[in-house]
Formats: structure tokens, C-alpha cells, sequence
């Protein structure tokens, strides 16, 4: 997996053509905090959140969406509250056409108090983030849902290294669904994930095209500790940039 130096955002930042800012933030705000970002939210989003049956589960929403609100304005240099978004069948929240003459690529990943952010021009992008959760039967998940050389992948493994293994492969598939915009409802068993020499994940073949497996790039990461990430960048790698949100 790929070391990240996470370092604080500066006035200069700027994203250039041939790198992914992958942004880091905490969700754990105090209810000042929640309710002055909940102010930023469309109404559809305010909505959303009023759904959540358990109070911290609103928190986070609010937390994250308005974040990357924030996020955005800053790339767009328009105002937070300003950003209008589309959503696929699937869900997945793009800009607005009117929003992205620059042709602004995000995708958002949460889980528990974490969240990550990925931005970059032009080419399609997915995020996956996991907390490694030690009451989940991986392996029985991994025999039915992987094919077989992921799970031998994750059975040859020593007992410590499974879970986090299981993890890698599935912030992996589940990066690159949602960088199509399908999300777990396009099939985890129409990727397969490798591995190279270095250890490191790659993208092997995607419903029986090798040829198009190529045309990816895989960036997996621990953002913090306990926790498992994946990007997925259709074409050519760039340098991933990793920020912290302050």
C-alpha cells in the first residue's frame, strides 16, 4: 500500500492537470460546528439528513456534505451554497453542467467519524473508505463474492493480514463502481484485482476485457489508523496530492 505525507492546506494550493487532492476530515464536530455547516446544505440534502433515524448518523451526513461544499467552492471559487448537483441513477452525486466548465472529477468516501475526499480533471474518479470492522465475516464474504484468485489472495495470507487484505480488494472494486457511477449494484465479480512483485493492487481484468483493465489506475492507502482506502482513476496515473482538512 501506498505512504501518504498528509499536510495542511496552504493559500497556493492549486490542482494541477497531473495530480488527484485527496482531502482528509474528521465528522466528529461539536453540535456548534453541525449546525453552522448544516446552513450551507440544499434543501434536498437537509431533507436527507432529517431520515436518519440515530442522531450521529445525521451528523456525519451533514458533516460530509457540507464539506464538500466547501471543498468545491474553493475549486470552483464560487460560493458553498451556491453548488447545485445531479445524481445518477445510481446515486452518485456530479456537478451541476453549469458548475464545471473546468471539468471537475470528485468522488466522496465516509465511514464512521472519517471522511475523504478525491478530486482531479477530466478523468473519471471513485473513492472507497473502510473502517476495519472485526465482527465481519470476510472470509465467508470473500468466497462469495470475490472470484477465486482474490480469495486465495486473502486465504494465502498470515491470520493478521486477512481482514486487512479483504479490505484492500474491496475498497478496490468498490472504487472502481463507484468511479463508473454503478456503486455495489454494478457487481463486485465484474472486476478482478491483482497483485504486482511490490505487493501493491492493480486492476487485472473487468468483466472478461483485460484489454480495458489497463485504462485504470488503483491508489490504496491507510489514511489513518484502522482504517483501508482506495482510489480508482480511469487512464494515465497522476500524483496523488494528501490534504488534511482543517
Amino acid at each position: 500500500m501506498r505512504s501518504l505525507v498528509w499536510q495542511n492546506p496552504s493559500p497556493d494550493l492549486v490542482l494541477l492537470n497531473d495530480q488527484i487532492h485527496v482531502w482528509r476530515a474528521n465528522l466528529d464536530l461539536a453540535p456548534q460546528q453541525i449546525e453552522k455547516l448544516a446552513i450551507i446544505l440544499s434543501e434536498d440534502e437537509k431533507l436527507r439528513a432529517n431520515r436518519f433515524r440515530f442522531a450521529k448518523h445525521r451528523r456525519r451526513f451533514i458533516a460530509a456534505r457540507a464539506i464538500l461544499r466547501e471543498l468545491l467552492a474553493g475549486y470552483l471559487q464560487t460560493s458553498a451554497e451556491q453548488i447545485s448537483f445531479t445524481y445518477n441513477p445510481q446515486g452518485k452525486p456530479e456537478l451541476a453542467s453549469s458548475f464545471n466548465n473546468i471539468d471537475l472529477q470528485f468522488n466522496i468516501s465516509h465511514s464512521e467519524d472519517l471522511a475523504l475526499y478525491s478530486f482531479n480533471y477530466q478523468q473519471q474518479i471513485g473513492i472507497d473508505l473502510e473502517y476495519l470492522r472485526e465482527n465481519v465475516d470476510y472470509a465467508s464474504i470473500a468466497k462469495r463474492f470475490f472470484c477465486d484468485t482474490e480469495f486465495q489472495l486473502i486465504s494465502s495470507c498470515i491470520a493478521e493480514k486477512q481482514q486487512q487484505r479483504f479490505y484492500q480488494l474491496w475498497t478496490a472494486k468498490e472504487a472502481y463502481l463507484k468511479a463508473i457511477g454503478k456503486g455495489l449494484g454494478g457487481g463486485l465479480e465484474t472486476s478482478e484485482i491483482k497483485l504486482d512483485q511490490e505487493d501493491n493492487i492493480y486492476l487485472h481484468s473487468i468483466s472478461n476485457k483485460p484489454e480495458t483493465a489497463s485504462d485504470w489506475s488503483l491508489y490504496n492507502f491507510i489514511p489513518e489508523t484502522n482504517f483501508v482506502a482506495t482510489i480508482a482513476l480511469s487512464g494515465k496515473e497522476k500524483t496523488l496530492v494528501a490534504i488534511n482538512h482543517i
